[in-house]
């Protein structure tokens, strides 16, 4: 875009990105010469006739008819940080039965709470490969919030994608690879949901990394900058990597969608129209509501119209009392500046979610627990310390959770080596090393949101973090075995007993395992440096040095990785001496029984890498920003690599790895053969969508007497530092608190922000399909292989399906289907994977569509990225 026409749309759209009034025109310049998010208006709303959507869009629009404004409002604002039970409710309606709706974190269990489970990482079930875990894991977990009275899970997780390695949450999503993530995020989203619970694809979209992601806590760790980072990605990225995920999660009926902090392209995520307006709701037409990360809103009716729906917690800073919805929103409606159909569409989007996966408004679980404290009795309204009554009544959810976690721990494990010492059979002698194989001393919940890196490590910190019920270290596991097998059994649970570790090891028949780990989270938490994200790549705690100490004192060294992603082992993973080596991921409460089912052989190990393990951290191309670049104003992280990332970016740089992306071992055999081609007989030509939508639909007058709307102080006491829709006052300027109070929308907002008439479609939409145009989801060929099993002993094999383009901007291959089938010994099993043309397309930045390029197609068909036994070319 030329600087000066990109000026004059910026003079356009400040409010949306975030500009103060008084910015002149070379700030402006300054600004368009930087990436750019160009503004889509209006707010699309939602269609009636949407698939799996419809009958919800009914029950959602009989409720939403008969609310008040105050009561929309109400629906759509955060209670506030601290004001009720959970990490975030929004206000209740009374009248119609609905008690206040809890939005709670993880996306591996419920968070500050008792008696839940504690799951395996999405990157661990990833490493599975098995879509039935994958919503196996999803249905426990939606199961678990609903008995705890969560309406809202917070997960899962497709941003990050995991663009750079280091990043610090990349193990609370599934991969770097979008087809597998998307798998991932479609299985887990039909579990939860089909467990009564709503779930929440989060961050959207380009949230790469925690360093600068906010900007006080930026500013807490002495970074001197006053907007936060933005990710700056072009059309077609966008499009065949970043949205991949998110799109499989609208096809899954997904009910809402948190916007991230960081901005995208110099716009704020929760105030980017681009990004919610005009690829979310528009073109995937989505029917779901788009919620705010926490304090992630910047503006208030300029990200009502941009295509927020709910704000979370509710104040624009924590314990603030101050809101730019709750009554600012009610203001806006009544003075026009927000159109009324916009704020029904919030709601009806909200309760839409909610008839997707409830029956009835006042058939739900009540809320029994208290985020902000274990204790049973205390205030209900925390943050004003007001109402004391019971808040937690400890129910237990659990069921039979353990088993699953324990199976998905097991069948997550990757065997990156061996070379025979595996399975263990009644060893003499085993001898466990490394602090990574204990307990923390602490307790397993004795850091925090987990933020510390004592003992093993069984999950990251943050907010995607769950309360341990117990947790069953390695050594507990393994020792167990020992003395069921009437092995001897020793651990040093420490990386630095040098002396003692020598002594130990250095004796006849041992089998020496190590257990070594790194460590991740969110960027509110700090450990050891690690500012959420990693510093490095290397094994923390002297790790490498522990390996190649004992592998130079014993000759059978077993080394079992947890981590959040790859570390480096170029030092040390092919010394003969270490004869195995397992990634374990964060496998959740049953970590050490996972772990000795696979050491033992309990659980044939059939896991396979969601990432690529490289030599160097250079060699992953992509990387994090660590220090700010652009003064004080926003960091600029350019995606400039595009879609070359993990394994894509090896593959261009013809770069050799350790282990390569969908790399794992068994221990059995299998012999690939006999790849086929099967093609429908009939094919329709792709149709571009055409045609527009309905107008917005109202929902009846309301009162625009300002008397109607103030705070009823003889109904019920007001408490301290909660979020009404009520006004304090009549007069609606000292009401808003807004010096610029009094502005027309034609004056601030962007052209069309307010436009009530009928839509065009974009032409990749689905119109009634979400996801898009449903003829990108034809099944154009279907692939076929024969695989046997030519070892002794019956296992699990993931063959995988990859595509080439063909054309010179496209990756080498790319992940499109795979399967995890179990083979008994002698026996052959067939692999069938489909490719569709959303598979076979490339994203068209100029028509804006998918296009099929002429360039020659291959299929391949493999047991990795860079073992592919079988190709055909396809027509």
């Amino acid at each position: 875009m030329q600087l000066k026409f990109a000026a004059q749309w910026l003079l356009a759209v400040a409010v949306e990105h975030s500009l103060a009034n008084d910015l002149n025109l070379q700030q402006l310049e300054k600004r368009a010469a930087l990436a750019y998010s160009e503004p889509f208006y209006p707010s699309p709303w939602m269609n009636p006739e949407a698939d799996g959507w419809a009958e919800a869009y009914a029950k959602a629009r009989e409720f939403v008819s008969q609310l008040t404004l105050l009561e929309k409002v109400n629906l759509t604002t955060g209670v506030g940080w601290g004001a009720e039970q959970c990490v975030g409710q929004v206000g209740a309606i009374p009248r119609l039965g609905l008690r206040s709706l809890c939005m709670h974190d993880s996306p591996l269990g419920i968070r500050g709470t008792d008696f839940n489970s504690a799951f395996p990482s999405g990157q661990t079930v990833a490493a599975t490969f098995d879509r039935g875990l994958m919503y196996r894991r999803g249905y426990a977990m939606g199961k678990e919030a609903k008995g705890k009275g969560v309406d809202v899970l917070l997960g899962p997780v497709a941003g990050p994608l995991g663009r750079a390695p280091a990043g610090g949450r990349n193990w609370e999503g599934f991969s770097p690879d979008p087809v597998l993530t998307g798998v991932g995020m479609a299985e887990t989203i039909k579990g939860i949901q089909d467990a009564g619970t709503i779930a929440c694809a989060k961050h959207f979209i380009g949230n790469e990394q925690e360093h600068f992601r906010q900007v006080g806590e930026s500013q807490g760790y002495g970074f001197d900058i006053t907007e936060t980072l933005s990710s700056n990605i072009d059309d077609k990225t966008m499009h065949e990597l970043y949205l991949w995920p998110f799109v499989d999660a609208v096809r899954a009926g997904v009910g809402s969608v948190m916007c991230s902090y960081q901005q995208v392209n110099n716009s704020y995520g929760c105030q980017n129209s681009k990004l919610m307006n005009g690829l979310l709701k528009a073109e995937l037409g989505f029917q779901g509501f788009v919620m705010s990360d926490w304090q992630a809103q910047h503006t208030g009716a300029a990200s009502a119209v941009a295509g927020l729906d709910m704000t979370m917690p509710g104040d624009t800073v924590f314990n603030s009392g101050l809101s730019y919805w709750g009554a600012n929103l009610t203001l806006a409606v009544l003075n026009g500046t927000v159109p009324a159909y916009r704020l029904d569409d919030m709601a009806m989007r909200i309760m839409a979610a909610f008839f997707k996966v409830n029956k009835k408004v006042d058939e739900l679980e009540p809320i029994n627990f208290s985020f902000w404290t274990l204790d049973t009795y205390g205030p209900i309204h925390w943050a004003a310390g007001k109402d004391y009554q019971q808040i937690n009544w400890h129910v237990d959810v659990r069921a039979d959770h353990g088993n699953l976690i324990r199976d998905i721990g097991a069948k997550g494990t990757v065997l990156l080596k061996n070379t025979g010492s595996l399975p263990l059979k009644k060893p003499k002698f085993v001898a466990v090393i490394g602090e990574d194989a204990g307990s923390n001393p602490k307790g397993p919940n004795g850091c925090a949101d987990r933020g510390c890196d004592d003992g093993t490590a069984a999950m990251g910190w943050g907010s995607g973090t769950a309360s341990f019920p117990y947790l069953v270290t390695p050594d507990a596991a393994l020792q167990a075995q020992a003395v069921q097998d009437g092995s001897r059994y020793e651990s040093i649970l420490s990386n630095y007993a040098a002396s003692q570790t020598k002594a130990l090891v250095s004796q006849d028949n041992v089998t020496a395992i190590v257990f070594v780990n790194a460590d991740s989270g969110e960027g509110f938490i700090n450990v050891d440096g690690n500012i959420g994200d990693r510093k490095n790549l290397t094994l923390w705690k002297d790790g490498d040095a522990l390996v190649k100490n004992v592998s130079s004192w014993c000759s059978n060294t077993i080394v079992v990785i947890h981590s959040p992603g790859p570390v480096l082992l170029t030092e040390w993973y092919d010394n003969p001496n270490i004869t195995a080596i397992l990634w374990a991921g964060f496998p959740g409460q049953e970590s050490g029984n996972s772990i000795t089912d696979v050491l033992y052989g309990k659980v044939n190990p059939a896991g396979r890498s969601p990432f690529t393990w490289g030599a160097t951290r250079e060699g992953y191309g992509a990387d994090l920003l660590y220090k700010p670049n652009n003064g004080r104003d926003a960091p600029q992280q350019d995606f400039t690599e595009g879609v070359f990332i993990d394994y894509r970016y090896f593959d261009k740089a013809n770069t050799s790895v350790i282990y390569e992306f969908g790399h794992g071992l068994s221990y059995t055999t299998f012999e690939y053969s006999n790849i086929k081609v099967e093609k429908p007989d009939h094919s329709s030509e792709y149709k571009p969508t055409t045609g527009k939508t309905s107008p917005a639909p109202t929902f009846g007058n309301y009162s625009t007497d300002l008397n109607d709307y103030v705070f009823p102080s003889d109904e019920f006491p007001y408490v301290y530092q909660y979020i009404y829709p009520y006004l304090n006052t009549t007069d609606p300027k000292k009401a808003s608190a807004d010096p610029h109070y009094g502005q027309t929308a034609e004056q601030f907002l962007p052209p069309h922000a307010t436009d009530s008439s009928a839509q065009p479609y974009p032409r990749s939409s689905g119109k009634n399909s979400p996801g898009g145009n449903r003829q990108l989801y034809d099944v154009l060929y279907t692939i076929t292989a024969d695989i046997k099993n030519t070892g002794a002993i019956a296992g699990d094999e993931v063959p995988q399906l990859y595509v080439s383009l063909g054309g010179p901007d496209d990756p080498k291959i790319q992940l499109r289907d795979f399967d995890r089938i179990r083979i008994d010994p002698g026996q052959t099993a067939t692999f069938r994977g489909t490719l569709t043309r959303r598979d076979l397309s490339n994203w068209d930045p100029a028509v804006q569509d998918w296009v099929i390029s002429e360039h020659k197609k291959t299929a391949y068909v493999g047991r990795s990225s860079r073992k592919l036994d079988l190709s055909v070319e396809l027509d």
